[in-house]
């Protein structure tokens, strides 16, 4: 599949990106995007709800009464769940909700997110660009060439760019992330991914590692 390589202002270069019609061309497979972005929501959860049982909260032991005769409920002690204040029965314990996918299951999830990314045209590519010193106005600047300002967007850089991160961090939907990096959650929480020219590589070594180069 070939895209469109753009320029920082906006205009069409004469180049064309080559993407891999195995990462970007697939049918895809919802059902491995949805038990990953349900992986990805559920390991961030902090499971640290907690609710007193009757052994925990404080309060006497003593029976209020006897068993038998007075036409109550067998309650033994005020900690009873029976009671206003007393223990919760079967409440929230601490505990973890993450759970782990097969590596293959997650890969093919990655390649889904952006086959319809790609189905919808919601992928550009643009020149390597850097900034001297971070401005957010620069990040400005380059949302409204391709008509992005308000939208959800995610920009993929070749390797760590600091200068290009700290001009994005403060505009409200947007993201700066290295290729190697981005889940199935953030492709799909995207309304476009912009990616810079030499990030193609990178992103699709990582989705899809070259077998050549792993077995070297």
């Amino acid at each position: 599949m070939k895209v469109d390589i753009f320029k920082i202002d906006g205009s069409k270069t004469s180049k064309k990106a080559d993407l891999s019609d195995s990462i970007f061309a697939i049918e895809p497979n919802e059902t491995a995007i949805y038990e990953d972005v349900r992986r990805h929501l559920a390991n961030k959860r902090q499971g640290t709800h907690k609710t007193k049982g009757r052994s925990e909260i404080t309060g006497s032991t003593r029976k209020l009464y006897r068993q038998k005769g007075t036409g109550n409920a067998r309650r033994g002690s005020i900690k009873s769940p029976l009671l206003r204040k007393g223990g919760t029965v079967f409440g929230p314990q601490p505990r973890d909700y993450g759970f782990k996918m097969n590596k293959k299951v997650i890969q093919l999830a990655r390649k889904s997110a952006l086959s319809v990314k790609a189905s919808d045209k919601a992928i550009t590519v643009v020149n390597d660009f850097t900034f001297e010193e971070p401005k957010t106005a620069q990040v400005n600047d380059l949302l409204s060439a391709f008509e992005l300002s308000g939208k959800k967007v995610l920009i993929l850089t070749s390797e760590t760019d600091k200068n290009v991160y700290k001009s994005a961090r403060n505009i409200p939907g947007v993201e700066v992330l290295e290729a190697n990096k981005p889940n199935t959650y953030k492709i799909l929480y995207a309304d476009v991914l912009l990616i810079q020219e030499s990030a193609v590589e990178v992103l699709e070594n990582s989705v899809e590692p070259n077998t050549e180069e792993a077995a070297a």
